[in-house]
C-alpha cells in the first residue's frame, strides 16, 4: 500500500517506539511496505535504559524523519498511578498491572504528536496475541476517532523471533535482542514484566538472569529492614518520616524492597484475548505499597465501604487490564475510589526479610479502631449482653425460612444432611 499526499509529501505515521526488536524492525517496514514518514515517539516512564538519548540517534538511524523523547515519569505517578493505588490494583488479585497502567499515558502522547505534525496513521509494534495491542488501539479511538492505525506485527510474515530477528540483520537494523536470551521485557516506574524463551514452559523455573530489580532472596540481608510509609488521602508521601514525592517514594521503595528480594511472581495469567499465558514480574516497590495502602484502608474505612470497595477494585483492574482507562465505567469507579481515600492518611510500618514482607503496625488520626470495643482485658466497654438481641434479629429471617421448610416437609440438602448426622449420634 502506498501512501502519498497530493502535494508529493509522504504521509505521516507516529509509532510508538522503544528500540526494542519489534519496534526497531517496524520503522524499516513501515517505510518499505507503507511509503511512510515515521515519526518515533519514546516514552520515559521509569524504564530500565543506558540513555533514552541513545534510543532517538538510534530510530533516527534507522529511518524515523524525527524521534521524539518524552519524560512522562512524573505524570505518570500522580495522574495514573494515584490511581492504581487508590485501587489497590491487582488483576486476578495476584499482580500489580506494569504495561496496562503506562499504555494510555504513552497513547495520550502518540495522538498529540499526530495532531502536532499532521500524521494521519498512529502504529505500534505489540503483538496479535498479546494484550497491548488492545490497549494502544482502544485508547487512540477514545481519544481520536478518526485517526487510522497500523499495526505492522499483525501484518509481517515473520511466524517467530529469530526470523525477525533474522529480518532486522539483513536490513541493518540495530536490536538488543540475541537468540541467547529472547525474553519480552516491559518495564516502567512501577515493575517490570517478562516473557518468551524458556519462560513460556510453565514447568521451567525463571532462570536467575531475567531479574534486575530483586536480588536472589537466599542472598538477601540477614537482618530485616524496617521501613515506615506515611500516606495523606491515600498516596504515599513520606518513607520514615522524610518528605517525598510520589514519584521519589517508588523509586526508593523499588530499592528497599528489591534489595530484600522482596517483589517477584511468577504466575499464570488469562490474557483478553482467550490465551493463557505464563508471567513473570518483578514489583517490589508496588507490591509493598500497595499491602502498606490496604494495611491503611483496613485501619480507617468503615466496614461497608471497605467490603464493596474490594469488588471495584477488581472491576477496576480489569477494566485497565483489557485497555479500558478511557472508558466512561472506569472513570466512575475512580470517582468512587477517590472519595473513599479522603481519610485514609496514616503511617504503616514495614518488615522486610529475605523476600518476604511483613506490616507490623499501622496508625492515623481517622483510625477506626477502638481500643475500649476490641480489648478484651478491663477496660473492655463492649455491651456482651446486646449480643443475645443482635443475633436474634440478624438470624431471625433465616429461622423463619427453616422453620416453613420443615413444617412444610422440605428435603433440602442441608436438612437432610442435619437428619443424617443425628442418626449417626443415635446409631
Amino acid at each position: 500500500m502506498t501512501q502519498q499526499t497530493t502535494d508529493g509529501q509522504k504521509d505521516r505515521v507516529v509509532l510508538a517506539y522503544s528500540g526494542g526488536l519489534d519496534t526497531s524492525v517496524c520503522i524499516k517496514w513501515l517505510q518499505e511496505q507503507h511509503n511512510l514518514d515515521v515519526i518515533a515517539v519514546v516514552g520515559d516512564v521509569g524504564q530500565e535504559h543506558d540513555g533514552l538519548e541513545e534510543v532517538k540517534a538510534k530510530a533516527l538511524r534507522t529511518g524515523a524523519i524525527e524521534c521524539l523523547v518524552v519524560d512522562m515519569r512524573e505524570a505518570f505517578a500522580e495522574e495514573y498511578l494515584t490511581r492504581a493505588m487508590a485501587a489497590n490494583s491487582l488483576y486476578e488479585n495476584k499482580y500489580p498491572l506494569v504495561s496496562a497502567l503506562s499504555r494510555p499515558l504513552i497513547t495520550k502522547h502518540l495522538v498529540d504528536a499526530a495532531h502536532a505534525y499532521g500524521a494521519k496513521y498512529v502504529a505500534h509494534g505489540c503483538t496479535g496475541k498479546g494484550n497491548d495491542q488492545v490497549r494502544f488501539e482502544t485508547s487512540i479511538m477514545a481519544l481520536d476517532p478518526d485517526l487510522e492505525i497500523i499495526a505492522p506485527v499483525r501484518e509481517w510474515d515473520f511466524n517467530t523471533r529469530p526470523q525477525e530477528m533474522e529480518w532486522a540483520a539483513k536490513h541493518g537494523i540495530e536490536v538488543p535482542t540475541t537468540n541467547k536470551k529472547p525474553y519480552s521485557i516491559d518495564d516502567n516506574l512501577w515493575g517490570r514484566a517478562i516473557e518468551c524463551g524458556v519462560l513460556e514452559d510453565p514447568w521451567n523455573e525463571p532462570p536467575d538472569d531475567i531479574y534486575t530489580m530483586t536480588i536472589d532472596p537466599a542472598d538477601a540481608p540477614d537482618e530485616p529492614t524496617v521501613v515506615e510509609v506515611s500516606f495523606e488521602q491515600g498516596v504515599p508521601c513520606a518513607l520514615d518520616g522524610k518528605k517525598m514525592s510520589y514519584l521519589d517514594i517508588i523509586l526508593e521503595m523499588n530499592k528497599i524492597a528489591g534489595g530484600n528480594g522482596y517483589g517477584r511472581l511468577d504466575l499464570i495469567e488469562n490474557r483478553l484475548v482467550g490465551v493463557k499465558s505464563r508471567e513473570c514480574y518483578e514489583v517490589p516497590g508496588a507490591l509493598a505499597l500497595i499491602e502498606a495502602h490496604k494495611a491503611l484502608e483496613d485501619l480507617c474505612l468503615e466496614r461497608n465501604v471497605l467490603h464493596y470497595k474490594l469488588g471495584i477494585e477488581q472491576e477496576w483492574a480489569r477494566l485497565v487490564y483489557n485497555g479500558l482507562w478511557f472508558s466512561p465505567l472506569k472513570e466512575a469507579l475512580d470517582a468512587f475510589l477517590a472519595h473513599t481515600q479522603q481519610c485514609v492518611t496514616g503511617t504503616v510500618r514495614l518488615r522486610f526479610y529475605k523476600g518476604n514482607l511483613a506490616v507490623t503496625g499501622r496508625k492515623s488520626d481517622f483510625s477506626l479502631y477502638n481500643y475500649e470495643l476490641a480489648t478484651y482485658d478491663e477496660a473492655d466497654a463492649f455491651d456482651h449482653a446486646a449480643a443475645k438481641g443482635f443475633i436474634d434479629l440478624h438470624a431471625l429471617t433465616t429461622k423463619v425460612w427453616s422453620q416453613n421448610r420443615r413444617a412444610q416437609g422440605a428435603q433440602s440438602a442441608q436438612f437432610a444432611a442435619v437428619e443424617g448426622t443425628a442418626d449417626e449420634f443415635t446409631a
